[in-house]
């Protein structure tokens, strides 16, 4: 089987700010060569696939969708192999702020653009799984190559499956990600001195739930 050499993804969300309680950033490593394609099954029902995002700064937060435009899950003997998702950094939304409302195009334009995501440079985002561990009952912990901008890390993610009526059910906890290191800049401490309180904190809140066809 050939090699697939990755990238990934996701998307995710970006206002970030202070919060309480907020999980642990996902350690990340360099990124895995990965040996399985699984690339043509065409196995996952994209129509109730969905990432999710929420991003704090000081004076509150933002959350949204972002739509996976493909993926494929590698099932056998009901047990989860590989599998890779591609993100369409294009399909942003923003749910926080009424469609109608002239600060959701504002905010989805701002994610958008060069200063966040820069999507006309890279339209998509991507994660491909490397390890799959089984942990207590529907647990498992997902290794895979997180793509975001020009930059590709492993991360490993904690989730859950199940399978009934013939749908498998790939659905993360919800996890963060330091956007700084994806080169996502933009009012990022990281990046910058003197924000004061105009900064926007480096830690996305994400999650994913992947179903298959029936």
């Amino acid at each position: 089987m050939k090699k697939l050499v990755v990238s990934l993804i996701v998307v995710a969300s970006v206002l970030t700010g202070c919060k309480n309680e907020k999980k642990e950033v996902v350690e990340t490593k360099e990124a895995k060569e990965v040996e399985v394609n699984v690339a043509e099954l065409n196995n996952v029902n994209l129509s109730t696939s969905m990432i999710t995002w929420k991003g704090y700064k000081p004076t509150g937060s933002h959350n949204g969708t972002v739509a996976i435009q493909d993926a494929d899950l590698l099932i056998e003997d009901g047990a989860l192999k590989a599998g890779e998702f591609t993100i369409d950094m294009n399909s942003i939304k923003v749910e926080d702020i009424p469609a109608d409302n002239d600060g959701n195009a504002k905010l989805r334009g701002h994610l958008t653009s060069a200063d966040f995501f820069d999507v006309a440079t890279y339209p998509t985002s991507k994660f491909v799984i490397t390890n799959v561990e089984k942990k207590e009952g529907n647990k498992v912990h997902l290794t895979g190559n997180l793509t975001i901008k020009d930059v590709t890390k492993s991360v490993t993610i904690p989730a859950m499956m199940s399978t009934e009526n013939g749908v498998t059910t790939l659905e993360s906890e919800t996890f963060m990600i330091d956007r700084a290191e994806f080169n996502v800049k933009y009012g990022s401490k990281s990046f910058f001195d003197d924000l004061k309180d105009k900064f926007i904190n480096d830690d996305m809140e994400m999650s994913f739930v992947v179903k298959t066809k029936a």
